[in-house]
């Protein structure tokens, strides 16, 4: 959970925060040791010692036990354009990434356990379906949110089309460097190199714009 460090959460929201991401990491790990359509959402529940309702509470749809980052991944993607300054809102994007990869973020690192978990994502129809969706979404909130900072309706083009082109760059990089390890390659110079061809064309395409 991200949180404004002038606003703490107070206990009663630590608790909650833990819960949650206790019932998560338990829905994950019986979901790439058996798969997910083997394990039900009563099975997660007993694991996390606490009722079925409760994981429904925190978790509306069984797929969001597996993709429960989204809310994460926005909230620094705000913060970062807040904070860029003078500096331009595709440019301020793009220095996020790169913090992200050099202080090794738990959602830019790759290890052994990304990979079970995405090969878990691939084995599953539901999870694969899901995981399109999440991308979907989360370029049309980039997008409102360059769109926010450069003072442009959220319909515009121009911003659409650079959420759309980060968007595909981390996908297409992120893929890159999973099979860069289980190749036995590297992984993080694999990443690093389509993050910063894309970024590259990113720029291009946006050049004459506000946005960089």
């Amino acid at each position: 959970m991200i949180v404004n460090a002038s606003n703490p959460p107070g206990l009663r929201d630590r608790k909650k925060a833990a819960t949650r991401q206790a019932i998560s990491n338990i829905a994950t790990r019986l979901f790439v040791e058996r798969g997910f359509e083997n394990v039900s959402v009563a099975e997660i529940a007993r694991a996390a010692a606490v009722a079925r309702k409760t994981v429904f509470n925190y978790f509306p749809r069984k797929e969001d036990l597996v993709f429960d980052r989204e809310e994460e991944v926005l909230e620094l993607v705000r913060q970062a354009l807040a904070q860029r300054g003078r500096q331009a809102p595709v440019h301020a994007f793009q220095a996020l990434v790169r913090a992200l990869v050099e202080s090794q973020h738990p959602l830019l690192r790759i290890t052994e356990r990304p990979v079970q978990f995405w090969r878990a994502v691939a084995e599953s129809p539901a999870l694969t379906t899901r995981a399109q969706e999440l991308q979907v979404t989360l370029a049309d909130d980039l997008a409102g949110m360059l769109s926010d900072a450069v003072g442009r309706p959220r319909t515009d083009p121009a911003g659409r089309l650079a959420a759309a082109m980060l968007m595909g760059t981390l996908v297409v990089a992120y893929g890159e460097a999973l099979a860069a390890f289980r190749e036995n390659r590297k992984p993080m110079k694999a990443l690093v190199g389509v993050l910063e061809r894309g970024f590259t064309g990113v720029n291009v395409a946006l050049a004459g714009t506000p946005y960089v």
